[in-house]
């Protein structure tokens, strides 16, 4: 790994049976006194127990301690633009999972999921695009988006996931902001849609997760590599850069440092990347999620190569090593890019 690698590539019911159940114990309890009165029996002294102590909770989506009270509402993924008239984006830095995919004229866009630190606002929101449907269908609650192709919306609509549609919704969760230029204005209240659904379940656990950064695959079985570098196509390039101080990876985009709405540093405490086919045979392309595939996951200053698998559309993404075990991720956001094998596409670690 050292050096450069190009890769190409409880209820009334419930409260009224108590009550007969210790009405019940406490008739047999008289009964054993009076026995005992009359024939001088010894009662054995109360045994003592000791609880055994509950597993940490911890969010599906980041694997770091949460209070399991807080994490019964569901995921919300989000369609997020990444035009360069889109950025800084908003509560994108606050996302637990972010997936980036190639789109038209080899630009890419965000599938952005919140759940353990959902923002009151998320955005600028965009269309929905082919591979969508494979890649949010394992999370399930409620994905949001612009519009798009009829066919493609379809395809979503038929998942598991509720989606919640600006060129469909009249609930008021969207809105256009005066300071962006269209089409890259439109805002989602974030927290307010979920409140609004808490009734729907949880999101599974996409990812497995160390207790530590220390502790986790990459960490403890790959090689130091102080950057990542993706190549999307030839006019996109992203890279991540290993900073100690921060026990963070930070973002640049075409050779630019990556911004959020504060003026701070994308980062990311896991950079996953996977090696992807894609469909080109129409305009837009789709990126190929079922299968499997070449990987590498970056956590705390180290990489590991890895395989990726994914055996259904509701099926998660899963990361071995190369004696097949299950590679942990460090607790905390993860970044997924999709870079495809062709077109442009390229993956260089660098020391």
């Amino acid at each position: 790994m050292c050096g450069v690698t190009a890769l190409r590539m409880t209820t009334p019911a419930r409260r009224l049976r108590s009550r007969r159940t210790g009405s019940r114990a406490w008739a047999a309890v008289v009964l054993i006194g009076a026995a005992c009165a009359l024939t001088g029996c010894v009662t054995a002294p109360p045994t003592e127990t000791t609880p055994t102590a509950a597993a940490p909770a911890v969010a599906p989506l980041r694997g770091t301690p949460i209070d399991p009270a807080d994490a019964e509402h569901p995921s919300l993924a989000v369609k997020i633009d990444n035009l360069a008239a889109a950025r800084p984006q908003i509560g994108l830095e606050r996302s637990d999972l972010v997936f980036e995919e190639l789109v038209e004229g080899g630009l890419t866009r965000y599938a952005a999921l919140w759940h353990s630190d959902v923002p009151d606002d998320v955005g600028p929101v965009r269309s929905i695009r082919p591979m969508d449907p494979d890649l949010l269908s394992p999370f399930g609650g409620i994905v949001a988006y612009s519009g798009g192709q009829p066919q493609f919306i379809e395809a979503m609509q038929n998942t598991p996931v509720l989606n919640v549609i600006f060129d469909q919704d009249d609930s008021g969760v969207f809105r256009r902001v005066d300071d962006r230029e269209s089409p890259h204005d439109v805002v989602l209240s974030a927290a307010e849609l979920i409140d609004r659904h808490a009734d729907l379940a949880p999101p599974e656990r996409q990812f497995d997760y160390a207790d530590s950064a220390a502790a986790a695959g990459a960490a403890t079985a790959g090689e130091a590599a102080g950057t990542i570098v993706t190549r999307f196509s030839d006019s996109s390039e992203r890279s991540w850069t290993w900073d100690p101080a921060g026990v963070a990876y930070l973002r640049s985009q075409d050779g630019a440092p990556d911004l959020d709405a504060d003026g701070g540093r994308l980062a990311a405490t896991n950079v996953v990347v996977l090696s992807v086919s894609v469909d080109r045979s129409t305009d837009v392309p789709r990126t190929i999620l079922d299968g499997t595939g070449q990987a590498w996951v970056s956590t705390n200053g180290s990489t590991l190569p890895a395989t990726w698998t994914k055996d259904a559309p509701a099926a998660p993404i899963r990361l071995t090593d190369a004696d097949g075990a299950a590679i942990e991720l460090a607790p905390g956001n993860t970044w997924v890019e999709l870079v495809p094998t062709d077109g442009g596409g390229a993956v260089e670690i660098l020391p």
